[in-house]
């Protein structure tokens, strides 16, 4: 085939079919000629397209700031790119209701639960400067997303490889500690998919970076959004996810003896907070498939209540960490 050719259909007849037909399908929703399962292969076609054009983004942003010496923050700008793009491709919008001056902790092992394939959005808004992401080794190889991870610092991680998951880990470690570069980790290790406030089982890979760097685990909770996005159920629509950021967790001092404990006392912590989160009414909304009609009153009120509240969502004389004894 003509090489030309070729550059025409892949550059320029491909992607303006994609987004023709998507928003051919957008429209369709938007006049109500179609079913919530148009709706949800629209929406479905324009965060994949969005997620394409930001991996593109940062290949070429990557590069750009590796050549100009600051290749530690191009997950960042990429992860700023996707949380604005998506807020217009698709109207989801994760916001940070309270302690969003914990992510300025540097360095630090910042984790997450895990629910779906849509946490890459919830990255792009919690993402601090100066941090990078691990991933399992098999992404390294997806076309441009995998390039961007490649070039921008991303800790993969051969999870079926034991010496090569700990090497990584070990020079994970020393970057944290020399570059003050901080880790973003989901610790459950899987999408959890869940239709309630779940979580899975924590792998203890995130502890043990925490406690081998001697520096702060900060917890990520994100209320449940099964009522915004179920493949099985086949539906996608917009929405405002809550999330909350725990105060940092400290880990000087502590042995690879106090693993078991920091992963099963954080995994607590978190739980409560998730489940805390879920059942505010904004919460709801977000689990729900059919939101109230004051869904945007539902989040303005939780925003004003953690703002109000030192503890956040419940009254409490300091942390869930603290009362828990996990700073040891």
């Amino acid at each position: 085939m003509d090489i030309s050719i070729f550059l025409y259909y892949t550059c320029i007849l491909l992607p303006t079919a994609y987004i023709l037909l998507t928003l051919a399908l957008y429209t369709m929703s938007l006049l109500s000629l179609s079913t919530p399962r148009t709706t949800f292969y629209a929406r479905t076609l324009a965060a994949y397209g969005t997620l394409i054009f930001c991996a593109l983004y940062g290949v070429l942003a990557s590069l750009l700031l590796r050549c100009l010496g600051h290749h530690r923050m191009s997950q960042y700008a990429t992860a700023r790119s996707f949380k604005w793009t998506m807020r217009y491709t698709t109207n989801i919008r994760f916001e940070i209701i309270s302690g969003a001056q914990h992510l300025n902790t540097r360095p630090c092992v910042i984790i997450g639960n895990h629910q779906s394939a849509l946490d890459i959005l919830l990255l792009g808004v919690v993402w601090p400067l100066y941090c990078s992401v691990t991933a399992k080794s098999s992404l390294r190889y997806v076309p441009f997303l995998g390039w961007f991870m490649a070039l921008s610092g991303t800790v993969f991680i051969d999870r079926k490889n034991r010496d090569s998951a700990i090497q990584a880990f070990d020079a994970a470690a020393t970057e944290m500690r020399e570059a003050r570069q901080s880790v973003f980790i989901f610790p459950e290790g899987t999408r959890s998919n869940a239709k309630g406030p779940e979580l899975g089982a924590f792998k203890k890979g995130a502890f043990h970076l925490a406690i081998r760097a001697q520096v702060p685990v900060v917890p990520v909770v994100c209320a449940n959004y099964h009522g915004v996005l179920s493949i099985k159920e086949r539906r996608f629509r917009a929405g405002r996810i809550p999330v909350k950021v725990l105060p940092p967790i400290e880990t000087k001092g502590l042995t690879a003896a106090d693993v078991d404990r920091l992963t099963n006392e954080t995994r607590e912590v978190m739980l409560r907070e998730l489940i805390a989160l879920t059942e505010t009414p904004a919460g709801r909304n977000a689990a729900s498939a059919d939101p109230s009609a004051t869904a945007e009153e539902d989040f303005a009120d939780l925003v004003s209540a953690s703002e109000a509240s030192p503890g956040g969502i419940r009254e409490r004389k300091g942390t869930e960490a603290a009362d828990s004894g996990i700073e040891g």
